[in-house]
């Protein structure tokens, strides 16, 4: 693949910068916790629930309405998990609101709501068990969740369930129970299914763009080699030096790859402390133009392989500031920008993650293109500078910010919507608490550079599947993703670095059949296989005869 005009240099400087801020994003394969532990909140026999998402659907004088979300406490029972079977029961309001004291109103079974404060969390409890609650439900000061835990030397025999709401859903409980409204309510707390099929679609989404990459890649560097044997053959050094050089790739060395590990922990943290609104609309406008370039690449690439579209596709015309371009571009880029700006404008719609996908696969498959790894050398520090950061940002940045940085940063939990865009994701179609389970682009975009070198390395070497690199790694790709996935089910939908899994399979397969068929040193070193100059040979025969 070649581009267009002066502006392909440009082209290729933009794209490896969207390799270094899009990949900030690789350790984030999420499918939405439930389940939320803390290792630091204290435990011990009696009180050591796990602190899990609670379902509360509400009735309005036996009509349905608002479902709100919970967190259940350490102690008492474990709720219910399926909707069936849970129990749809009045509410009453603690008087006093507080319930630190013996409620004056009598209660039959009902579930007492009452406010946070003045009293510790299990007596509450206790006493809202004395005085014949079934349930209690227990009201945040504040939006958010808090995780209710025992006191020390509390009596922790309780046997009601609590739950925490965040403030404005008790407050809209409150009220209509002040208007004289009956309120039943049901307390369960659904499991997730042990596989989804958002993943299984994820996860062939992941494997197909870097099979599409890589043969894409492939076949355009065995065409460019082609073209330049057959200069050579021709004494057209000019043709070799001016024409066939691929204008526009960017390869990546050594010192970029270490790079890569302070610049992408120095804008995820940029990214985490300045979370808002106004920056994930600047992310937005990022990753629009970059869908853009890349949907417009694509869909280029993809027509001039017709017959009808070759004569637009030769065809150019100067644009200022753009350089020459072929009327095929020409003709396709409002598609690309009118497609780009639909998603941006409506993004907020449930069906909008379609649109995400598609500028974001464009945007993979045009990276996988220009930015190249030469070698093995260079793909083994990459993808080990990538490892470590992953699972530093994932895991050990919980130790500094008490809360995982990547994770944090992904959902977009600062700054009020649904995630960052920078990211492939597919709704949890069978899962009760719904959501999405999401692969960030650095999972495929990291790993499918040495993928796309493998294939490129056997396409030249003329070797077939069997013989090759590129189906092993595949292959060993395609199952450390497999693992992330059962990891993540395992973990009750706690986010995982994928490249904890990914690169130790990828990496180590293509080292040991290296090492294993004598050729690791040309991979680590050259990167390429060794072919005759044909060149040199031309030269030689008119003296030997």
């Amino acid at each position: 693949m070649k581009f267009e005009g002066g502006f392909s240099v440009v082209l290729g400087v933009f794209f490896a910068a969207i390799v270094f801020v899009f990949g900030v994003f690789p350790g984030v394969v999420d499918g939405g916790d439930i389940v939320h532990e803390d290792e630091l909140a204290p435990k011990r026999p009696g009180c050591q629930n796990k602190f899990v998402l609670v379902k509360v659907p509400t009735w309005i004088n036996g009509k349905e309405d608002m479902e709100y979300v919970g967190i259940g406490a350490r102690f008492g029972p474990t709720l219910e998990s399926r909707e069936k079977h849970a129990n749809h029961t009045q509410i009453a309001v603690a008087d006093p609101p507080d319930c630190c004291s013996t409620p004056k109103n009598k209660l039959a079974g009902e579930v007492i709501l009452v406010q946070r404060g003045n009293c510790s969390f299990t007596t509450k409890a206790n006493i809202a068990e004395e005085a014949g609650a079934s349930a209690i439900l227990i009201v945040n000061n504040n939006t958010g969740l808090f995780k209710m835990v025992c006191e020390k030397g509390a009596d922790i025999s309780i046997q009601i369930p609590a739950v925490m709401l965040p403030k404005d859903a008790g407050s809209s409980l409150e009220n209509l129970l002040r208007n004289n409204s009956m309120v039943s309510v049901q307390l369960y707390s659904p499991k997730r299914p042990a596989v989804d099929v958002a993943e299984v679609f994820l996860w062939l989404m992941a494997v197909g763009t870097i099979l599409c990459a890589s043969y894409w890649s492939a076949w355009s560097t065995k065409e460019a080699a082609i073209q330049q044997e057959k200069s050579l053959e021709d004494y057209s050094e000019l043709a070799v030096t001016e024409g066939n050089d691929p204008v526009g790739y960017v390869d990546i060395s050594t010192r970029s790859a270490v790079l890569f590990v302070v610049v992408a922990s120095c804008f995820l943290i940029m990214l985490y402390k300045f979370m808002s609104l106004w920056f994930l609309e600047v992310l937005v406008v990022l990753f629009g133009i970059g869908g853009v370039e890349g949907l417009q690449t694509c869909l280029v690439s993809l027509l001039s392989s017709f017959r009808c579209f070759q004569r637009a596709a030769g065809s150019h015309i100067k644009v200022p500031f753009l350089g020459s371009l072929s009327y095929l571009t020409m003709a396709v880029s409002p598609f690309c920008i009118a497609f780009s700006v639909v998603w941006a404008v409506y993004r907020r719609v449930s069906f909008a993650w379609i649109g995400q996908d598609i500028l974001g696969i464009a945007l993979i498959l045009t990276v996988l293109q220009i930015v190249r790894v030469p070698n093995l050398k260079v793909g083994t520090v990459l993808l080990s500078c990538a490892f470590l950061y992953d699972i530093f940002w994932v895991f050990i940045s919980k130790a500094l910010f008490h809360e995982s940085v990547m994770i944090v940063v992904a959902r977009g939990d600062k700054s009020g919507e649904d995630g960052i865009p920078m990211l492939l994701k597919i709704p949890r179609m069978f899962d009760p608490w719904g959501g999405y389970s999401i692969i960030g682009f650095g999972d495929i975009i990291l790993p499918g550079l040495l993928l796309v070198f493998s294939l490129r390395y056997d396409w030249l070497a003329n070797k077939n599947l069997g013989d090759g690199y590129f189906v092993w790694a595949m292959s060993a790709y395609g199952l450390g993703l497999l693992t992330t996935y059962v990891a993540l089910n395992m973990m009750d939908g706690h986010g995982q670095p994928a490249l904890l899994y990914i690169v130790p399979f990828t990496l180590c397969t293509l080292l040991m059949l290296g090492q294993r068929r004598g050729e690791l040193k040309r991979l680590w070193t050259r990167g390429e296989p060794e072919r005759p100059c044909v060149h040199v040979q031309l030269q030689t025969q008119p003296s030997s005869q």
